[in-house]
């Protein structure tokens, strides 16, 4: 199994998006969803990654966990989905903003998890449609280019990060 620390940014269920600031070491608020949108799944990154956006890797970790930001979690790569969004508010431009997938170690109820294909439809669904609606609100648009698997996700990590390990 193929794991890599994920350092958790936003917990499922939270409303408040958080972001780590390397310049503090803190996190920090960044903004507060509209009534009734919360992250469906912890959101973090990939620590000493870089993608597009000028911003660590980003990772969905999908478990039954309740973590909090700050929380470091070894997990493993299932997939990814290849996106596209707009730069900056009403920007034009567009730039790939990836989330990949990954599955806590420690999980009992997704440990049978291998690949993306491995989830129900319904969950990568949910995933692609509450980033629509995240980047909505702040005016940019978001779309799936593609989904792709535990290898070739993997092999976009390991060319932005040398840590991925067999343990």
């Amino acid at each position: 199994m193929n794991c890599i620390n994920v350092v958790i940014e936003t917990p499922k269920g939270s409303a408040q998006k958080y972001d780590y600031d390397p310049s503090t070491h803190f996190f920090k608020l960044k903004k507060i969803l509209p009534s009734g949108m919360v992250f469906p799944y912890d959101f973090g990154f990939i620590p000493d990654t870089q993608g597009e956006d000028g911003d660590p890797l980003d990772v969905i970790v999908i478990s039954e966990l309740c973590s909090f930001p700050g929380c470091m979690i070894k997990c493993k790569i299932i997939g990814g989905i290849k996106a596209i969004q707009s730069e900056d508010t009403g920007s034009k431009k567009k730039i790939r903003n990836d989330r990949y997938l990954a599955i806590p170690k420690q999980s009992a109820i997704f440990e049978k998890i291998e690949s993306i294909d491995d989830l129900p439809d319904k969950i990568i669904k949910e995933l692609e449609d509450f980033f629509k609606d995240y980047n909505k609100i702040e005016g940019k648009e978001f779309k799936t280019l593609e989904k792709i698997g535990a290898k070739a996700a993997l092999k976009a990590i390991g060319s932005n990060h040398e840590e991925v390990s067999n343990k």
